[in-house]
């Protein structure tokens, strides 16, 4: 509670260290992301390019458990949102 992800917006996204996360991210069940063991993977879907724009190709958009779509994401411990990477669309 009243914990700081980023000092700006332009620091959580942009620049080329971008922000590094040391407050917990919480999923909808109330569980520290970047701590549970739940979540091995640790990923941000994005869909987005490095400068923000929407990655048409790459945005699970439309995606289908049975199949091979890739979408843009993030590690969360690398700091850098936007920096992402294709990953497959149904990497849990």
């Amino acid at each position: 509670q009243g914990q700081l992800l980023a000092k700006s917006w332009s620091s959580l996204f942009g620049g080329q260290s971008g922000a590094a996360l040391r407050a917990p991210i919480y999923s909808f069940n109330g569980r520290d992301v970047l701590a549970d063991p739940l979540w091995p993977r640790r990923l941000a879907w994005h869909g987005s390019t490095p400068r923000g724009g929407h990655a048409r190709q790459w945005d699970c958009q439309g995606w289908r458990s049975s199949g091979t779509a890739q979408g843009m994401a993030s590690a969360l411990g690398e700091g850098r949102l936007l920096a992402g990477h294709r990953h497959n669309c149904s990497t849990p």
